[in-house]
């Protein structure tokens, strides 16, 4: 499967100016919730992504991923893998587990997420995992706009890795144009 493709087959690749859950701002946005809304494609997708996991021999307990973009991928790579599907959510500026989930010390976890920018929201699910005790044991998502330079100190596996240019606020090119900046995702 062609996943740049598939994005733009579902006009789900988003051209503009946006400023992303990072602070950072881009021309290029990939609108994930355009692809999931659609089960067989998320279950294709994830699918793919359990088996790039599966023949990395990462063993797990469970999958959590960070609200909002990661909440119907940790379900469907939960299912994909037969393993109990959990979603942290921001709560006064944390990530958290709510809705009586729980952790248990020692548990395996992966960490599902739509788009790894610079990894911020991963990392804090991350520290979320540790600090109950969890072990992190891989990190997937369907897309990875670093172009592979982040680290998470774990197996990362994403289904398309490329490098999107993105800007700090005061040096954007977009900004200095004047052109409106979008947000489109999920953290405020």
């Amino acid at each position: 499967m062609d996943i740049y493709n598939l994005f733009l087959e579902k006009k789900a690749l988003l051209e503009g100016h946006f400023k992303l859950s990072s602070g950072l701002h881009s021309d290029k946005y990939f609108q994930c919730a355009l692809l999931t809304v659609e089960p067989e494609i998320s279950q294709k997708l994830c699918e793919i992504l359990a088996e790039k996991l599966n023949s990395s021999k990462i063993k797990a307990d469970l999958v959590i991923g960070p609200a909002i973009g990661g909440i119907i991928l940790a379900y469907e790579m939960a299912r994909v893998l037969k393993l109990k599907a959990l979603f942290a959510e921001r709560e006064d500026g944390m990530m958290r587990l709510r809705r009586g989930f729980t952790i248990k010390p020692g548990e395996k976890v992966i960490v599902v997420e739509d788009v790894v920018t610079t990894g911020g929201s991963t990392r804090e699910v991350i520290e979320l995992i540790k600090s109950l005790g969890g072990e992190v044991v891989a990190v997937a998502s369907l897309v990875d706009r670093s172009g592979g330079t982040v680290d998470f100190g774990v197996p990362f596996e994403s289904l398309l890795t490329i490098k999107v240019k993105t800007y700090a606020p005061e040096n954007c090119p977009l900004c200095a144009q004047g052109l409106p900046v979008v947000k489109p995702g999920s953290r405020v």
